[in-house]
């Protein structure tokens, strides 16, 4: 059994809206609040100094109800798995940046900390992640190129090192100090301008890269490392040309390595929900690897380069290279807006999931705090990891060639993202194509480079999306105020003698044209109609006059007269339009350009004896409308709540009814 609502009530312009329930504006009033709103906020109290602190420091917010029975043992369980990955995973992604192994263990560890103490994220694990490594690697490349001919262990290779280490350091310092600033700015929407698109596609198209930069380890090969655009290919190229050079021992330990890497961590994936905790299997190939290569000397008897001696306790605190800044500035701006992007991203999808929020912008403090202060201590730009966030939710909470196969097989959910594009296909095409461009861009020129153009071309959809909205023809459906478009509900009819249209989108400088071209087609308004129409409209208004005049002579009143009359009467036929009303209820926002063709189109209107109605409108686009000056050519009295509301007035006027309700049945 259907239902049915009957609606009284008075038709209502938005003018006598506003004095029905709008609120009284009173500028003095409002001055007044905002003194008093900004007097608030710098008024300094100690409510409001522990308010800003735990905003501001969110441990102190958290850790006083922190539920140690509940939680603690998880949390344990969690940490201990996420440590044990973070040591040869930031051992591997060091190789990524082109800095000593150690160094991938410092990142691994300072920003943690400092993330646990400034983050809103739960359960991010932050540290070393390979896209940002990767291209900080690049920058530390073009900056500190590697010889050909250099012996790690002599004191030229130490001074090396340290020379690779500062410059990656002053990229973890200078990404740190934007983020700070960003954060000053307030800008974490920023990280809006990357979709889920764009991300999915430079993150797996990035695993190409890491995958290509690894080849030459797990081979054995000895070369230079190319950088720049077309860089994977040049290096596939090099390895193509160099493969009679291969170290077999090397390229025999990474087939072992792989065979043992891949298999564990698809039983990691299939079966995490029955694993407390997942097999710790990079560590151990890390240990069974570094225990065969010591005891049967495998680097004096075969070649294998191993990473060597790695220093125990913690760095001493010491400056970065910052006489690179100018060099790194344009590569760091790139590499802080990934790796901001890609916390948050993760940072709110496991929000999501467990029922709390994060703020963008306390993630630019903690980020920014992050690779600030872990920059003096040796470490390179950290940001959120896709693995180990990944391990520590679900846990509740070496030799060159074994940590770059350790490198690939991480790899793994960024290889498998292809999975999504049939899905995608099938959701949006434009963004089906987003996914390609950023792929095939980041894939054939280079990751910096393909992200913004993946960024780019994300964007120039959105404004082709706006500069091609929709206009249609609306018509009412039978005994109701629902108003549909005619082409999609063939069973609502247009009202007669009227027009109204609708636009799913802004009307500003970039479609005005458009917009044009479709409300002159709709209404069928061609510069030799709207010519003709106005020579016959002034030849019918002369005749007009001519009459009253002689009326008014003879001493005859013209009762039949009025200007409500003379509003609907032209010498259009029935079947023509004679009124145009627009609804705006999707115009979201109107910029001068569009306030200024709303006026042209209103004269042109006029010109041939149309009258234009509007509905629906949002507070700034009506504020702007009235400011651009055009209720000069237009009664205010013509712009209603509801396009409902505009059709019973309209149709009331032409009827000649005094009565001023629409009863409305649904």
């Amino acid at each position: 059994m259907s239902a049915s609502v009957a609606v009284y009530r008075s038709i209502f312009t938005e003018d006598r809206f506003k004095q029905a329930y709008g609120s009284e504006e009173d500028s003095t009033n409002g001055g007044v609040r905002l003194r008093d709103k900004l007097a608030g906020r710098c008024r300094c109290s100690r409510r409001a100094c522990l308010h800003l602190l735990r905003q501001r420091v969110p441990i102190f917010n958290w850790l006083p109800g922190y539920r140690f029975k509940k939680c603690f043992l998880g949390d344990t369980i969690a940490g201990l798995t996420v440590g044990i990955l973070h040591i040869p995973q930031g051992m591997a992604f060091a190789l990524l940046t082109s800095v000593a192994p150690i160094f991938g263990l410092y990142t691994s560890f300072f920003p943690v900390i400092i993330y646990m103490i400034f983050g809103t994220g739960r359960h991010v694990s932050t540290g070393t992640f390979a896209v940002v490594s990767l291209m900080t690697g690049s920058v530390v490349e073009q900056l500190v190129p590697t010889p050909l001919e250099l012996n790690s262990s002599s004191p030229e290779g130490a001074d090396f090192e340290l020379q690779r280490i500062g410059v990656a350091s002053a990229v973890a310092l200078l990404s740190g100090i934007i983020m700070l600033c960003m954060f000053g700015l307030q800008l974490g929407f920023l990280s809006t301008y990357l979709s889920e698109p764009i991300v999915k596609a430079f993150t797996s198209a990035a695993a190409f890269h890491v995958t290509s930069s690894q080849l030459q380890s797990m081979l054995g090969l000895r070369l230079s490392r190319h950088t720049g655009t077309f860089s994977i290919f040049k290096t596939l190229a090099s390895v193509m040309e160099n493969l009679p050079q291969t170290n077999m021992a090397e390229l025999l330990i990474s087939l072992v390595c792989l065979a043992v890497l891949v298999p564990v961590k698809e039983i990691n994936m299939r079966y995490r929900q029955r694993l407390r905790t997942p097999i710790p299997v990079e560590i151990l190939t890390v240990i069974i690897a570094t225990s065969v290569a010591y005891a049967f000397s495998l680097d004096s008897f075969y070649a294998i380069e191993i990473v060597g001696h790695i220093p125990a306790g913690f760095p001493r605190p010491q400056l970065p290279s910052l006489h690179t800044f100018p060099d790194i500035a344009g590569d760091t701006v790139a590499i802080t807006f990934v790796g901001y992007a890609v916390s948050v991203s993760l940072a709110m999808i496991y929000a999501d999931k467990h029922g709390y929020s994060i703020h963008p912008n306390q993630e630019l403090l903690a980020h920014g705090i992050s690779n600030t202060v872990s920059s003096f201590f040796t470490c390179f730009p950290s940001s959120a990891t896709l693995a180990t966030t990944n391990i520590l939710e679900s846990a509740g909470g070496y030799t060159q060639a074994v940590l770059a196969c350790i490198n690939v097989t991480s790899l793994r959910q960024m290889f498998l993202q292809f999975q999504d594009l049939p899905e995608l296909w099938r959701i949006s095409k434009i963004d089906f194509m987003v996914w390609v461009v950023t792929w095939l861009s980041v894939v054939v020129l280079n990751v910096d480079l393909g992200l913004a153009i993946g960024v780019v071309f994300s964007m120039m959809t959105v404004i082709c999306r706006t500069q091609r909205a929709g206009c249609s023809v609306l018509g009412r459906a039978s005994n109701t105020e629902i108003y549909r478009p005619l082409e999609n509900h063939s069973k609502c009819y247009e009202v007669p003698g009227m027009k109204i249209l609708t636009y799913n989108g802004p009307i500003y400088y970039g479609n005005r044209s458009f917009f044009r071209e479709e409300m002159s087609r709709l209404l069928g308004l061609t510069p030799e109609k709207i010519r003709s129409r106005e020579k016959a409209r002034k030849a019918l208004e002369k005749r007009e006059r001519e009459t009253n005049v002689n009326t008014v002579e003879r001493g005859i009143a013209n009762a039949s007269f009025s200007s409500e009359n003379e509003f609907f009467k032209s010498e259009a036929s029935e079947h023509e339009v004679q009124v145009v009303l627009i609804d705006c209820s999707s115009v979201i926002f109107v910029d001068v350009a569009g306030a200024r063709l709303f006026t042209q189109m209103c004269i042109e209107c006029q010109k041939v004896g149309v009258h234009v109605y509007l509905s629906n409108c949002n507070e700034s686009v009506l504020k702007i409308l009235t400011s651009s000056g055009l209720m000069n050519y237009m009664n205010p009295q013509h712009i209603f709540v509801t396009v409902h509301d505009a059709v019973m007035y309209i149709q009331q006027q032409k009827e000649k009814h005094p009565e001023n309700t629409t009863t409305v049945w649904v």
